[in-house]
Order: structure tokens, then C-alpha cells, then sequence
């Protein structure tokens, strides 16, 4: 299915797809801004006849944190919060991508190769999208493509995720027809991310953008992921999923990322293994004299965080699926001291003065009063806190998360059932 879509007189089917993507009450936000998405293709590349639409979902992460780059278990959710695109063919041998509020991102088809100067850019990332389909026999063709995204960059929601996740579904959409499946399609985002965009990442953010829903994965086996849905209504339990950001932007702190799991390599080098998955928790404990001396204390503290927050995903799984929010919360809370207390990456090593994410961890703490639950979101470091937050405390909440951090900071969240879709 190429390019189907003529924005002068379809837009009433495309308004269908927008409600059932995003429910009728969203239905006039979601439709002006979908104009707007396709009146800046027009005014960046010229009258269009016919064009394609996608939409792909941030993510959050509920459960596991760090675990996936260790084959570990995650529990996540792909939000309401999107990045879109509307495509038209170009008829030459180059992709053009522009960002609404970013400059022209150019990228020549017949040069697919690493560029490490691009690292940690939306250059890098078409460029090794399109290297990897056509890896897998996709007959590339020009595009150009106008996006726009609700997904905020630093958030902890990856951004650079959905944004994968969506040319992904663009390119096998128009030039594969549509044979990778969701799981395929977040593999080739974590591909993208490692080689071409230069993070160390694992697999979460990319298979919980790509299959929507709340879902629970273990990576045991990353070639073939065990993904299950899970169905629950965080609302129905009284509480609301907020994402509160901290005001520190993560883009800088990438050898923070890349030396967890430079550390844990050096665990499991001990034991001849690559991923910590592979070595029984039992070995590591009998082994704990000899890994402190050959890894460091804080390697050794990172590897129990993995061990035990695997079992917490089992348990949060459990909890959700018999009902019980209270020990769900409690995970929650234990997940967050161990990211902070073991993990360590709420404060960016050597800094005194500016600790953003502890700052908001404490603000949260104190408002929450025992009840709900918080914990750093996502990769750490900066970016973003998570919390859970009963529903009649939430505008109390909110308010003063947004005296103290800044108006915009506290965003409530729901759970999109879709992941990357394309919707005309």
C-alpha cells in the first residue's frame, strides 16, 4: 500500500481513524492538529497529491528498569503522547525529514553508512532505518515527510524511540508491504539506536513504542522476545500515572547510560558470560568476594538492582493481574530505592549541586504522604520521575509539582492500546 491519502478530500476518513486512535473526546485536538501536520508538508515541500499518515507512540516504562539490555523483564506501557508524520514521494534518491520547530534532515540513499558524526541525532536515525530495510530487500524510493510530536524530548518517554518505531512503520509500510511485524520493527529500532544513533540501549523502549498497550517482556532470548499484553486500568484503581519532569535534560549524560552496562560486562566477564541473564544469582552471590575486587562495589550493587527488579516485574504482573494495587505500589516503590540506592542513577556521577531527579523524587515523596508511589522513569540520570497518584489527591498534586518545578512539569498519562499504527 503506497500513497493512498489526498489531504483536500479524504480528511473525513482520516478523522475516523483519529477517533478510534485516540477516542472521541480527543477527536477536535487530534483532527486541528493533524492539519497542522499536513498544511507544514505543504508548506515545507509543496502541494502534495496523495500522502501516507503514521503515528507512533512514546513509551512508559512501568517496571524493570535497566533490566532489558541484560535479557531481563520489563513491564511497560505505550502512552498518549505521539510523534506523527505525514509522507509524500519526492521522485528523487533522498529522504528529507522535517521536525516541526528542527532543521531539514537530508539523507542520499545510496549513502547508508555509519556516520559517526551524527551520533545522538534524527539524521542518524533515518539513515539507519533505511540502511536496515534495505538489509532486508526493500526497494527504497525518495521521500519527504513532515513531523510533529507531543512526545517531549528529555522526557524519559523516548522520543528518539517513537521517532524509530515511526520511520519503521513508514518504510515497511511503503516499501515492504508491511511484513515486519511489531516486534521486528522495535529489533530494528534497538539496531538503529546502538549502530546508528550511538546509545547502548536494550530493547524496551523500542518493543513497548512498537506494540502498544501495556505489555510484559522478557528478553530472555532478544532474537525472540516473550511479549504478553496485560489489561489494566490504572484509573479503575483510583490512581493516575504521572510523569513529572525533573528540568535535567539527559542528551549529555549518554556515558552515564554506557557505564552500567560497561560495569556489568565486567561481572559477567567473570563468569564467561555477556548478559547478566546467563548468570544464576547463585553464582554471583558465591562469586561476591572475587567480583568486588575484579569489578568495583557499584558494579556489584548494579547487578543485585537487575536480580531483584526482575522479580519485582513478576510480581507487579501478578499484583495488576489478581487486583491488588497495593502490593503493585509497593514494587513500585521498592523498584525506585533500588534504581537510587544500588542502580544509581538518579544523580549523574561528581554532581553536588545539581541533583534534579532526586529533587523531584523528594517533592514527590513528601506530597505523596505514603500513599501512591514514585520512582525515577527510564534511563535515569535526569529526564523525568514517575509517580502514581491517588485520584483525589492529583490536583493538589499537580499544582504544587508545577509551583515548585515549573508550569507543564507534572503530565498525566494514559495507556495508548496502539503502538506504531498507520492511519491513512
Amino acid at each position: 500500500m503506497a500513497y493512498t491519502f489526498c489531504p483536500e478530500t479524504d480528511f473525513v476518513q482520516l478523522e475516523k481513524s483519529i477517533s478510534s486512535l485516540y477516542g472521541e473526546q480527543e477527536l477536535q485536538r487530534e483532527s486541528s492538529r493533524y492539519r497542522r501536520l499536513l498544511q507544514g508538508l505543504k508548506e515545507n515541500f509543496g502541494p502534495c497529491e496523495r500522502v501516507a499518515v503514521f503515528s507512533a507512540p512514546g513509551r512508559t516504562e512501568i517496571g524493570g528498569n535497566h533490566t532489558d539490555h541484560q535479557h531481563g523483564r520489563v513491564l511497560a506501557g505505550s502512552v498518549n503522547l505521539d510523534v506523527i508524520a505525514a509522507v509524500a514521494p519526492n521522485g528523487e534518491n533522498v529522504i528529507r525529514v522535517k521536525g516541526d520547530g528542527f532543521p531539514l534532515d537530508v539523507v542520499e540513499l545510496e549513502d547508508l553508512e555509519v556516520h559517526p558524526e551524527e551520533y545522538n541525532s534524527s539524521r542518524a536515525i533515518v539513515r539507519g532505518v533505511a540502511a536496515w530495510f534495505k538489509s532486508q530487500g526493500a526497494r527504497l524510493e525518495g521521500f519527504d515527510a513532515y513531523t510533529t510530536s507531543s512526545v517531549f524530548k528529555g522526557s524519559g518517554l523516548s522520543s528518539s524511540a517513537a521517532f524509530e518505531v515511526l520511520m519503521g512503520n513508514i518504510f515497511n509500510s511503503l516499501f515492504l508491504d508491511g511484513a515486519c511485524d511489531p516486534v521486528r520493527i522495535a529489533q530494528m529500532g534497538k539496531y538503529v539506536e546502538n549502530v546508528y544513533f550511538g546509545k547502548p540501549s536494550g530493547l524496551l523502549d523500542q518493543m513497548a513504542s512498537s506494540v502498544g498497550g501495556m505489555v510484559t517482556v522478557d528478553f530472555a532470548d532478544n532474537d525472540q522476545p516473550v511479549v504478553e499484553k496485560l489489561e489494566f486500568d490504572f484509573a479503575s484503581a483510583g490512581h493516575a500515572l504521572c510523569i513529572v519532569d525533573s528540568g535535567a535534560d539527559h542528551a549529555d549524560l549518554t556515558n552515564e547510560y554506557a557505564a552500567v552496562t560497561t560495569e556489568l560486562k565486567k561481572i559477567c566477564a567473570h563468569f564467561g558470560k555477556s548478559v547478566l541473564r546467563e548468570v544464576p544469582e547463585e553464582d554471583f552471590a558465591a562469586a561476591l568476594p572475587e567480583l568486588r575486587r575484579e569489578a568495583g562495589d557499584r558494579a556489584v550493587l548494579r547487578a543485585m538492582h537487575i536480580y531483584a527488579d526482575n522479580r519485582r516485574v513478576a510480581g507487579q504482573v501478578e499484583a495488576l493481574r489478581r487486583g491488588d494495587f497495593d502490593s503493585f505500589l509497593k514494587y513500585v516503590s521498592d523498584s525506585g530505592l533500588s534504581s537510587w540506592r544500588y542502580l544509581q542513577n538518579v544523580v549523574p556521577a561528581g554532581y553536588t549541586d545539581r541533583q534534579e531527579v532526586a529533587f523531584a523524587l523528594a517533592l514527590a515523596e513528601r506530597l505523596l504522604n505514603t500513599r501512591g508511589a514514585c520512582r525515577v522513569h527510564g534511563g535515569g540520570f535526569a529526564g523525568t520521575i514517575q509517580a502514581f497518584v491517588p485520584l483525589d489527591m492529583l490536583d493538589g498534586f499537580r499544582a504544587e509539582v508545577e509551583r515548585v518545578l515549573g508550569e507543564g512539569s507534572c503530565h498525566v498519562l494514559t495507556v495508548r492500546p496502539l503502538g506504531g499504527v498507520r492511519l491513512a
